[in-house]
């Protein structure tokens, strides 16, 4: 075997860690962090429902696990191919800042260990540190008392601790010893942890991941659903039991007289094989794509990474698809789904119809090049058709507790099929998921537009001229300009919560500008009133628009209300209303 035991006290010791036993730690991982995920939620700093930090590591990190558990039994000893497909699926499962840093880490710990087969602790420390290095360069302003303090110190606390016949269990050991300290301490070294009493979620999220892959290294047998009790040093709440979903399709929805409306949606990963195609590295894409737009599929969004093609196609064919794929290669994994036993599954879990492709909800069939193209992230209906209708051309769906993963903007930046892109996050927590995308994309010249909210995003709109011949130059003043742009959210606390100096109950709506919370009220509309009337007029001497986007829970008679409340307070703004139809925030408010 590759990794070598030994008893001491009772205790099996591993000196030299293989690809093996570090993939059966993954899976710890995964399982600890997907247990802990709604309590990582929890230690959101704002009573709104955005703390998704707990989601979005779970997913990132799974991503990860499941790619690296692709490979084939018989080449698993290997520490580098392990931790290279683990580091793939990461990098491509990213979601929110926390995932792309955590991301970042692994990504760095790989680079390190890409020659090796086994390592030792010493050199898994060495690992550990590049992982340091690459997740703090990926951030463009580290800010300590986040999961990369936590991290950095955790391994620092560990390279003091580590002696030259340590084994991998105490290399583990002490390295989650050096976490739990530092944790408890994030809430004093970040002022907005301190005013909520909550230690950073991030970093509690890299503690039960940690946790999860030591409890896996101890147990040789380990198999999933075994999980690792998190305490966070009794500072966090206790779990909720929530809800289980019922997720199954309901068959019943398509009957012996039923007629095929919505056809099947496609999804699979194809690995090319050296057998069928020529040149595997410089495979044609196109290839598939064509083929693809030649018999009518729709939604088509198909990418190449490495040797694995990933494709997502709607077709009433699915026969076909697959069987000129493999002309090209064979599968890994296969989805096939009716569409219309999806469609009834989705309005029952929505309540409306909604794109159930797994895919942006404006996808559509590959077309020609485009010199120049906009991807922007949003949801809510009345959201994406103002988007695109004002230009937009390519909308992924998510935004606030909906961070799409970097994945989901490579498949933009395929389907768009154009020179240059400029990518709208329209989130601060989706700012980095997007860069990350853009770095490992390399068909189109990517501009990132650092837009951290709707209003920010539909105001950059306005300036983007896909005639503009220097696009570098346009990028530079659009940035400039939504640096001026006020956003304004009203949105329901769901959690009581002392921040802000404000006594904050489960059900009062917050007035908010960015993280500064300037109205509290039980009303809707009184929050945003009360959050408008805050503006001095230095404030909005020059500006001269107001765009209002309501919510999902904000009825017509609202809408209207909050309408003619705006114009009366500013009767030299030039307002424009749109009903959003946006999850989270009942208004959104941009002032230009």
């Amino acid at each position: 075997m590759l990794y070598s035991h030994f008893v001491r006290d009772g205790t099996m010791q591993t000196y030299n860690l293989d690809g093996g036993a570090f993939l059966r730690m993954l899976n710890g991982g995964v399982d600890s962090i997907k247990a802990n995920s709604k309590k990582i939620n929890d230690l959101n700093v704002f009573p709104v429902p955005d703390g998704d930090t707990g989601s979005n590591m779970t997913k990132t990190f799974e991503a990860g696990f499941l790619e690296a558990k692709s490979i084939p039994q018989n080449q698993r000893k290997s520490l580098a191919d392990v931790t290279q497909k683990m580091s793939h699926g990461m990098l491509l499962g990213a979601r929110g800042n926390s995932g792309v840093i955590l991301s970042q880490i692994f990504k760095g710990i790989q680079l390190e260990l890409k020659n090796y087969s086994t390592v030792n602790a010493e050199q898994l420390l060495k690992a550990y540190e590049k992982g340091v290095e690459q997740s703090y360069h990926a951030v463009v302003n580290p800010v300590e008392g986040t999961i990369l303090t936590v991290f950095r110190e955790a391994t620092e606390y560990t390279k003091k601790n580590l002696k030259r016949d340590s084994t991998i269990e105490d290399f583990y050991k002490t390295h989650i010893e050096g976490a739990k300290l530092i944790l408890p301490k994030t809430k004093e070294i970040l002022d907005v942890l301190k005013d909520a009493d909550v230690i950073d979620s991030g970093g509690a999220g890299y503690l039960c991941i940690a946790e999860g892959m030591y409890q896996a290294l101890l147990d040789k047998e380990y198999s999933s659903n075994k999980t690792a009790e998190i305490d966070f040093d009794s500072i966090s709440k206790e779990e909720e039991n929530a809800p289980a979903q019922n997720t199954s399709i309901d068959i019943s929805a398509f009957t012996r007289d039923s007629v095929l409306e919505f056809g099947y949606c496609t999804e699979c990963l194809l690995r090319l094989q050296t057998s069928k195609v020529k040149d595997v590295d410089n495979f044609d894409i196109n290839i598939i794509l064509n083929f693809l737009n030649s018999i009518g599929g729709e939604s088509v969004v198909a990418f190449k990474e490495d040797d694995i093609v990933k494709l997502h196609v709607h077709t009433e064919n699915p026969g076909l698809v697959l069987t000129e794929l493999r002309k090209y290669g064979e599968f890994l994994t296969i989805k096939v789904e009716n569409m219309a036993l999806q469609h009834e599954q989705k309005i029952k879990m929505d309540g409306a119809e909604q794109d159930i492709s797994g895919a942006a909800s404006t996808s559509a069939a590959k077309k020609a090049r485009l010199p120049m193209a906009v991807v922007a992230v949003a949801n809510g209906d009345g959201l994406k058709k103002a988007f695109t209708d004002f230009g937009c051309d390519y909308i992924i769906d998510g935004g606030q507790t909906g961070n799409p993963a970097a994945s989901a903007f490579v498949e933009a930046f395929d389907a768009v099929n154009a020179d240059n892109i400029i990518v709208l996050p329209n989130n601060s927590n989706i700012v980095l998921t997007a860069k990350q995308a853009a770095e490992m994309y390399k068909d189109s010249k990517i501009y990132v537009v650092p837009t951290k909210s709707i209003q920010q995003g539909y105001s950059a709109l306005a300036m983007i001229n896909p005639a503009f011949e220097d696009i570098d130059s346009m990028v530079s003043d659009v940035e400039d300009y939504i640096g001026d742009v006020i956003s304004g959210n009203v949105a329901l606390a769901v959690r009581d919560a002392e921040l802000c100096g404000k006594s904050i109950k489960e059900g009062d709506y917050l007035g908010m500008f960015g993280d500064d919370i300037v109205s509290l009220s039980t009303d809707k509309i009184q929050a945003l009133e009360a959050m408008l009337k805050s503006l001095d007029e230095k404030t909005i001497k020059d500006k001269e628009l107001l765009t209002l986007f309501c919510g999902q829970d904000v009825s017509k008679e609202e809408a209207q209300k909050a309408l003619e409340m705006i114009e009366s307070h500013f009767p030299d703004l030039e307002v424009t209303n749109y009903q959003g139809n946006q999850k989270v925030y009942s208004f959104l408010v941009g002032i230009e």
